[in-house]
């Protein structure tokens, strides 16, 4: 018995269904009008910043000089390349950046989810929202304020030594940012800081689309407050945790660099610089452009290769990946 393809079947019995499917794509573009105008400036602006660069690449298997057009440069395939994966200073920039990344990644995730949670549990609505409004702040503070405040509160005659100091922890003042094995603590606890709040806003909007019945359902069922954050808001919010890893891992290799930069010193470089700070230090502020290009491809690319392993890990592990 000889089988027909569906796109045979099409074909033949229904030969006009490529036309169905282009006015229903038509009909459906013109009911969405509206929304695809006012995305236009986003693409837009994607391709302008995110994707006319990229022509840039080039620079990294060139001995880029100025004065000289870009296309007439000398070419010298992966020299830079080369230079940049024997250096010991980019892996150590390089392993700062995934340890920073990665601790904010997981502890700042759980902070904002937590948050998320225990506003989800305060019944008192001004109260809440005064809580949530002030944990956004942050976000919108500059980085050298940050910074500032930052080492005010750990200066010798700072806060946390003069707390410290009147509890009767330490006796003498400590120099936070002049102990290595301190910054990473340091770093992750002001990501946290600055993005606990800003971060909780899209868990407790899932939060919020959860049907209250499930609630009033667990209820009757005889669970308590804490079982049905378990079993209905931890399963509600989910999908939306799986989606935001797998973007935020796509930002693993983008560290704050602003922040490493201003609280970074001498007496930390082994643990504060990162990849961003590493190629301003030996790339662009020594004129080595071709070599800084060649540093940010191989983050690029690697933070994509990153982006694919882990949508492929969430299909395997039997969930709905990304794309």
């Amino acid at each position: 018995m000889k089988y027909l393809s569906t796109q045979a079947i099409e074909s033949k019995y229904f030969p006009n269904s490529s036309k169905t499917r282009l006015r229903e794509l038509i009909r459906t573009l013109n009911k969405q009008k509206a929304l695809i105008i006012l995305s236009l400036p986003f693409f837009a602006f994607l391709i302008v910043f995110g994707y006319l660069p990229l022509w840039g690449w080039v620079m990294a298997f060139q001995d880029f000089k100025y004065g000289i057009p870009l296309f007439e440069q000398t070419w010298v395939g992966i020299e830079y390349f080369k230079q940049l994966l024997t250096d010991i200073d980019f892996y150590l920039a390089f392993r700062n950046t995934l340890v920073m990344s990665g601790l904010n990644l997981v502890f700042g995730t759980i902070a904002s989810i937590v948050f998320a949670l225990a506003l989800n549990e305060v019944k008192n609505i001004a109260f809440k929202k005064t809580v949530q409004t002030i944990s956004y702040l942050p976000y919108f503070v500059s980085w050298p304020i940050i910074a500032n405040i930052v080492i005010s509160m750990l200066a010798a005659e700072g806060t946390v030594n003069t707390l410290l100091e009147s509890m009767g922890i330490i006796r003498n003042p400590i120099l936070y940012l002049g102990v290595p094995n301190l910054f990473w603590l340091i770093a992750v606890l002001t990501l946290i800081w600055k993005y606990m709040g800003y971060g909780a806003i899209v868990y407790i909007s899932a939060i919020t689309s959860i049907s209250p019945e499930l609630y009033e359902a667990a209820e009757v069922d005889g669970a308590g407050r804490l079982r049905r954050i378990i079993h209905v808001t931890f399963p509600g919010i989910l999908p939306v945790l799986k989606v935001m890893t797998i973007i935020n891992i796509g930002y693993l290799l983008n560290s704050e660099y602003e922040m490493q930069y201003l609280l970074g010193n001498g007496l930390n470089a082994a643990y504060s610089q990162v990849i961003d700070t590493y190629v301003l230090k030996y790339g662009i502020n020594l004129g080595r452009y071709s070599f800084a290009t060649a540093a940010g491809v191989f983050k690029s690319v690697l933070a994509l290769i990153m982006i694919f392993m882990a949508n492929k890990a969430v299909k395997i592990m039997g969930e709905d990946k990304l794309f």
